[in-house]
């Protein structure tokens, strides 16, 4: 399922990051622990306590199963639309999806009445993305982001990224034991990237922390949030061609999976 959020979801975050993202520090390519070290260097630079650095990168090697995994991925949505969400939108996940907002109801009625989006389409996310949290990830995400971060084709996106992760660690919202996500450093039951984590986080549940693993307020409201934040208009239709839509774009620049995502609400109605 991680090919789809890499080639889909990660990268329609990318996207928006990387126009704003730092002019790239550490030089990429060559020798992987130059690299680092000149990376935690600039990282330090930027505020990065030492304790989280020293925990952070001490020990770590580059990764080839990540590469490997982003070299052979694909686009998944050259089929059509009716065999995508076809296989997207089964029964099973109908039937708990549906089951899940009445046992969260007064959640939803807080998420919903805060940040305008409705409750049908933030369920709709949470379950194409992770099956509700059922499959998060479990890639560390310090070593993932850093081997991206090495390659020279994104350098600039996946050190912005790493500089997030942590932040993420700093601000002792997820431990790195804890900071495990998906093939490129998505985190959470729906899948962000760490500059979103830090942007668009929200802490529902009142802990003081954002926690996008395991706390089912956050997630929602943050999930929510990222929408509203980019100019959902409450209480308007979000299929296609209607202005919600293309903000849908900021979640996933596919056509096919925002569809689908449509679909997938309205059979929550």
């Amino acid at each position: 399922m991680f090919s789809r959020a890499i080639s889909a979801v990660a990268i329609s975050f990318a996207v928006s990051f990387a126009l704003t993202a730092p002019v790239a520090a550490a030089k990429c390519g060559g020798d992987f622990s130059r690299f680092v070290s000149e990376f935690r260097r600039e990282a330090a630079a930027k505020g990065i306590p030492a304790r989280v650095l020293a925990d952070a990168f001490d020990g770590i090697e580059h990764d080839a199963k990540v590469m490997a995994f982003d070299r052979r991925q694909r686009n998944t949505f050259k089929r059509s639309w009716e065999d995508y969400a076809k296989s997207r939108v089964t029964p099973a996940r109908v039937k708990r999806a549906k089951a899940l907002l009445k046992r969260h109801q007064k959640l939803f009625d807080r998420v919903e009445a805060r940040f305008g989006v409705p409750r049908e389409l933030v369920m709709a996310i949470w379950t194409m993305e992770t099956d509700n949290g059922g499959d998060t990830g479990k890639m560390p995400v310090v070593k993932t982001l850093a081997t991206l971060a090495h390659d020279c084709r994104r350098t600039e996106l996946f050190q912005g990224e790493l500089l997030a992760a942590l932040q993420i660690i700093a601000r002792g919202d997820l431990s790195k034991k804890d900071l495990l996500g998906a093939y490129a450093g998505e985190i959470g039951q729906t899948q962000f990237l760490p500059s979103s984590y830090i942007k668009y986080g929200v802490d529902f549940d009142g802990d003081g922390h954002v926690n996008l693993r395991r706390s089912v307020p956050d997630v929602l409201a943050s999930t929510a949030n990222l929408l509203a934040t980019n100019g959902w208009q409450k209480g308007q239709p979000f299929g296609e061609g209607t202005p919600n839509f293309q903000v849908l774009r900021e979640w996933n620049r596919s056509e096919v999976y925002r569809k689908t995502l449509h679909y997938f609400a309205e059979q929550l109605r």
